[in-house]
């Protein structure tokens, strides 16, 4: 699959393609070349138009980890953008639960659980990586800042996104589509920000599951096209009915 497919054909089959593949590695990997390509896509695209919950998100992010962006701040991004998928994943096996009369839906409804699995599993690898890179450098933050507030950000996140999700999906997706179009834009900014990560080496134990890369600058232009991957996912969503029986 090319770098510049159309939204109907990345988004298309992403179903699909990420309920039959193994937790691991980028949703599609890009070569080098087209990383680049992707991240100047980017940051020529305007963001999206934030709802009233992702703009508190964001505003709350800034007031407590500054507006400068560092890795600190992507730490805690990463470990509230797997959120949603559990909050859906919840809400899904609660509608498994009713539809023991009619397999078929039941199989359907799951199918979209594996999805949401899988992509709330990119992000863990996404957070895996960053954790890495942040227990090597010398800056630390305070335990309120590391720990408590992560936590606090993440539960009510997802509360807020279970609860839309139960009372009108598309609410929910668009809340998620925001959040991932605000990470989509911040890593394409955070490496453009770090000229150096074009000469730095990325060495991780965790390169043979999330892949090899030559260096950070095309680490984090991965994991940038990988949060554009999961809004076009959330994008494509919204339109869809409510958990229904019927094809």
């Amino acid at each position: 699959m090319k770098a510049n497919d159309d939204v109907e054909s990345v988004v298309g089959p992403i179903g699909v393609l990420l309920a039959d593949r193994p937790p691991f590695g980028p949703i599609q990997r890009l070569d080098g070349e087209h990383l680049r390509v992707e991240q100047k896509r980017t940051l020529d695209q305007p963001r999206r138009r934030a709802s009233l919950g992702a703009k508190l998100l964001f505003l709350t992010m800034d007031a407590v980890y500054g507006r400068t962006r560092t890795l600190h701040k992507f730490r805690v991004l990463e470990l509230v953008a797997r959120v949603p998928y559990q909050a859906w994943e919840s809400v899904a096996y609660v509608a498994v639960t009713h539809t023991s009369r009619s397999p078929r839906f039941a199989r359907r409804i799951f199918d979209q659980v594996r999805v949401n699995r899988w992509e709330q599993d990119n992000e863990q690898w996404h957070l895996f990586v960053i954790e890495e890179l942040l227990a090597t450098q010398p800056t630390r933050i305070g335990w309120w800042r590391r720990h408590a507030i992560p936590q606090v950000l993440a539960v009510a996140y997802f509360h807020l996104s279970w609860l839309l999700y139960a009372i009108r999906p598309a609410w929910s997706y668009r809340l998620n589509a925001d959040f991932e179009d605000h990470a989509e834009h911040e890593y394409a900014l955070f490496v453009e920000e770090n000229p150096q990560w074009e000469h730095t080496a990325f060495i991780s134990e965790f390169a043979e599951d999330f892949g090899e890369y030559t260096n950070l600058a095309e680490l984090f232009r991965q994991i940038g096209f990988d949060e554009r991957l999961h809004k076009l996912q959330s994008e494509a969503m919204l339109d869809q009915p409510r958990f229904t029986a019927h094809a």
